[in-house]
């Protein structure tokens, strides 16, 4: 499941674009597969089981990484609704780890933190947090415009070093075609 580049577009890729190159495959095909299964949790996990420990962590980064990016809104949410699945939150966390990246794994230490002192759901089951539910709490709303602002500083460094672990790795993430 690498990421299938021709040579030429290959030495055009920038060193930012290097790993969102490599999920492209990635989240194609999960997609596909999700579309044809009617057990998603099943798919899920054997999808997870059928890549490498370098596409993992890039998978569950960028799983990550495209939903809470867009606000702090949308950082809340989806913070809250991947803490609640252990699994993936648990992946979310090791791929920084595979990643070497410490102030991002803190930071999402940090939001977990905070989320459990405002007793938001640990699992699906009883997830009923919405967007509004943000506004509804000052305290909570301050605190994670904070940790958002630190996210939006952190997170060009964690993709840098994302790219710098992948182009010293390539053959575990992309195959190169002539």
């Amino acid at each position: 499941m690498q990421a299938k580049i021709k040579r030429q577009d290959f030495n055009s890729i920038t060193d930012a674009d290097l790993s969102t190159k490599c999920f492209e495959p990635l989240i194609k095909h999960y997609k596909k597969r999700m579309a044809e299964q009617t057990d998603s949790t099943q798919m899920k996990e054997q999808f997870y089981e059928e890549l490498t420990e370098g596409q993992r962590a890039l998978f569950m980064f960028y799983a990550y990484y495209i939903h809470v990016s867009k606000s702090s809104i949308e950082f809340f949410w989806w913070s809250a609704y991947f803490i609640a699945q252990p699994k993936s939150w648990s992946a979310i966390k090791a791929a920084l780890k595979f990643f070497e990246d410490t102030n991002m794994l803190i930071l999402l230490e940090k939001i977990e933190l905070i989320l459990k002192q405002h007793q938001f759901p640990e699992t699906l089951e009883s997830f009923t947090i919405t967007r509004e539910d943000l506004a509804n709490n000052k305290e909570l709303y301050a605190t994670i415009q904070s940790l958002y602002s630190v996210f939006e500083d952190t997170s060009p460094l964690t993709i840098k070093n994302i790219n710098n672990i992948i182009e010293k790795n390539l053959k575990d993430f992309v195959e190169i075609e002539d």
